[in-house]
């Protein structure tokens, strides 16, 4: 099978209105995406352009990103749930460990004592600049 090629500076609608420069397409389309399962076994439900994720400590995950980003100045969305059932869980950037182009860290937080813990299932989107 031959590979094709698409070559646009434009996409739009079949009316020709709501048109979209493909600049703008490319930089706002996640480059990385993850959801897992972040207590008990640690595994990946599904993701896109994530090499795998590490259990660091309770309610502490690493990220690997498979295709690297540029670097590391990128936009990370998480979110999540914690399983206890007694309150809800808020999830931050790791701050002892900064992002890097190829993983970064998250945490599972009480905000009531702001202790880390587990969740049953944790999200993850990065937007920014591939490598």
């Amino acid at each position: 099978i031959m590979a094709s090629i698409l070559r646009v500076n434009t996409l739009t609608d079949a009316s020709s209105n709501n048109s979209t420069a493909m600049s703008t397409i490319n930089q706002g389309t996640a480059k990385s995406w993850i959801h897992f399962e972040g207590d008990g076994t640690i595994a990946i439900s599904d993701s896109f352009n994530v090499s795998s994720i590490a259990d660091v400590t309770t309610g502490t995950y690493t990220v690997n990103i498979n295709n690297d980003m540029s670097n590391a100045v990128y936009s990370a969305t998480q979110s999540g749930i914690h399983d206890g059932g007694s309150y809800t869980g808020y999830l931050a950037i790791g701050h002892d460990t900064p992002p890097t182009a190829s993983a970064i860290e998250v945490h599972l937080m009480n905000p009531g004592n702001q202790a880390r813990i587990d969740g049953e299932f944790l999200c993850n989107v990065i937007h920014g600049d591939l490598a």
